[in-house]
């Protein structure tokens, strides 16, 4: 999850600009490297449908850099799995739609064989699974930025909840990458 220094996901209107002008191909290399130990993506709807009109035309884009096709390809071959209230979500190769509690799918998941489940934005899905604790390890790309506003990262987080920092990367950028377990 890339964040910014005060805990912001997105700026109010889902910008992200702030994000990529820090992000560097060192970044970029270890983003594919932790997707590749994973099998499927856990989405919300409104990242689903951004990310479903972005990754699909991604091979025949002859301006998309081509060392980035390998990301691309997990991207769009891996299963995706959307939460979504409303059901209207796009269509994208492997993609099921979830309407159940979403701690209750998760838990199900865990139980499969498999490679890691990964979540790409959805702060609303990472709320909801954070409140009950089901979530093992978070990564929290924090990039030197503030926004003062936008869309928090961990909101209406109902007690405290402890996290356990076991691995910190800095990269020339000024981004952090920190790696928490989950600590109850």
């Amino acid at each position: 999850m890339n964040v910014t220094l005060d805990g912001f996901m997105s700026g109010s209107n889902c910008e992200l600009d702030w994000h990529f002008s820090s992000w560097t191909k060192e970044m970029a290399d270890l983003l594919y490297e932790q997707l590749s130990k994973a099998d499927t993506i856990l989405l919300g709807r409104i990242t689903y449908n951004a990310m479903a009109a972005y990754w699909p035309a991604k091979a025949l884009d002859l301006s998309f850099p081509r060392e980035d096709l390998a990301f691309a390809d997990l991207m769009n071959n891996y299963t995706k799995l959307v939460f979504s209230k409303t059901h209207a979500i796009s269509q994208w190769s492997n993609s099921k739609l979830l309407t159940g509690d979403p701690a209750d799918e998760i838990l199900k998941l865990k139980q499969r064989e498999g490679k890691d489940i990964i979540i790409y934005g959805s702060g609303k899905i990472v709320n909801c699974l954070a409140k009950s604790h089901v979530i093992d390890e978070y990564r929290l790309w924090v990039h030197p930025v503030l926004l003062g506003k936008g869309k928090l990262l961990f909101k209406d987080l109902e007690k405290e909840y402890r996290l356990k920092l076991f691995k910190t990367k800095t990269f020339s950028s000024g981004v952090v990458l920190l790696y928490y377990k989950s600590h109850l």
